[in-house]
């Protein structure tokens, strides 16, 4: 299960996401991003200290969201992601395009 929420929006949009976030949830994930974002523009942070799970469509998904930010001039970061889950943004070098804070 997993779960996407926004937990603050006063510089940024921070989101904490928790669970695991796959092929079968991540459109779920997309949307309420998009949704917060498209009624507040500005930076999204994402609290990743309880996501224990992704996947490639996942990895996708944080593309997708990257590049509407970047496109309206905002940024994303991620932050405590734990090592399992960096491992991937690793192996696709996304660590090198998203910034990804301890």
């Amino acid at each position: 299960m997993q779960q996407v929420k926004l937990v603050s929006a006063e510089k940024e949009l921070k989101f904490s996401l928790s669970g695991e976030i796959d092929a079968a949830t991540s459109e779920d994930f997309f949307a309420q991003v998009c949704a917060a974002y498209g009624h507040d523009k500005k930076d999204v942070l994402f609290d990743c200290s309880a996501l224990t799970f992704i996947d490639s469509t996942t990895l996708g998904t944080f593309v997708k969201i990257f590049k509407k930010l970047k496109a309206d001039g905002y940024g994303m970061a991620l932050e405590h992601v734990r090592p399992n889950v960096k491992k991937l943004f690793d192996i696709c070098a996304l660590n090198t395009l998203m910034e990804i804070r301890p």
